[in-house]
């Protein structure tokens, strides 16, 4: 009962429920635009963009993913720059700048002489200074249970 009401539908509508689009004109884009010259994408491109112009129903689908993959596929300039094996040179690289920094900051570093207050007689001097001056008698060096180092560090 159903499926008699859709078909006296489309035959009272008049509707074609087939496609009324022509032939493509560049069937397959997707495997054959990129083995085409230069010359020959634009010919192609330029006969898809004429039949563009024209009304978008009768278009065919053939035609329509033609025209998107000339315009934005992966062909040309929009060929993707990275190849197999791009993305362990770029670690590699990574990896070695980061170690060669390392070393010429280690090797600037132990170059330059320590400067005179990080030496452990000024620490402990700083020490005595502390108790003398009772600098910090609750918590700190000047306090009567304290049992730190102070200002002795040993990090140099």
């Amino acid at each position: 009962m159903f499926r008699n009401a859709i078909v006296r539908t489309a035959r009272l509508s008049g509707r074609r429920f087939q496609s009324t689009a022509s032939a493509p004109v560049f069937p397959q884009a997707e495997q054959n635009f990129a083995n085409l010259s230069k010359e020959e994408q634009t010919e192609v491109v330029n006969r898809l963009t004429e039949v563009m112009k024209g009304d978008w129903n009768k278009v065919s689908v053939d035609d329509k993913r033609a025209l998107y993959y000339a315009t934005y596929g992966p062909h040309n300039h929009r060929r993707p720059r990275i190849k197999p094996g791009d993305n362990m040179k770029v670690f590699i690289g990574v990896i070695s700048t980061i170690a060669v920094s390392l070393t010429i900051s280690t090797i600037v570093r132990n170059s330059v002489p320590k400067p005179r207050t990080m030496t452990k007689e000024w620490q402990e001097a700083s020490n005595e200074y502390a108790r003398e001056r009772k600098i910090n008698p609750i918590s700190g060096v000047s306090s009567e249970d304290y049992k730190g180092k102070g200002f002795v560090k040993t990090f140099f």
